[in-house]
């Protein structure tokens, strides 16, 4: 399948999938937390005219407020660390946390630093890691389409796994 129509594919399953589970647009806040700038230039890639975002029914917004996604990106800094945790409470239910890249998965690169605790997944609940250095915009259009058509309830989810675990464990490796 050639990529305009493998991105059109997307473009109906995500607009139908948010449309089902949210009954609007699904709506994605950034979290960058010390990255190297790889992964957001994937994400900013997601806004040309190849993917155009808001023709596939999502949209990025300024305001963890006003969304459904955290979409993190880098490693989980000390410094971010309580600015990760505050848009994650001000962020309405449903919500979910899609940790993108190598280091938001496990800090990659930067793991061994004295100001990274980790993947995102240590200051967050992570719903859903997306791979790479950085991950190309089409592997992040499928998590999200995955996440919209996961089957029940984030919280739920998350409950069964343990989480929230918004401290950090003293008691893990890293």
């Amino acid at each position: 399948m050639s990529q305009p129509a493998t991105v059109e594919a997307l473009a109906e399953r995500l607009e139908a999938a948010a449309q089902a589970r949210l009954g609007r647009s699904l709506a994605i806040r950034h979290l960058g937390s010390g990255s190297c700038n790889a992964c957001e230039l994937e994400i900013n890639a997601l806004s040309g005219v190849v993917y155009d975002l808001e023709r596939l029914g999502l949209r990025i917004v300024t305001s963890p407020r006003h969304a459904d996604v955290l979409l993190v990106t880098g490693p989980a800094c000390r410094n971010m660390t309580e600015a990760m945790q505050r848009a994650w409470f001000c962020t309405p239910d449903p919500k979910w946390v899609v940790a993108v890249g190598d280091c938001a998965m496990d800090g990659g690169v930067f793991r061994d630093s004295y100001a990274v605790e980790g993947g995102a997944e240590r200051v967050l609940p992570v719903d859903l890691v997306i791979p790479g250095c950085p991950p190309p915009p089409a592997l992040m259009l499928e998590g999200l389409l995955a996440l919209l058509e996961a089957q029940g309830d984030p919280e739920e989810r998350r409950a069964q796994r343990g989480r929230p675990r918004l401290e950090p464990d003293p008691d893990a490796d890293g």
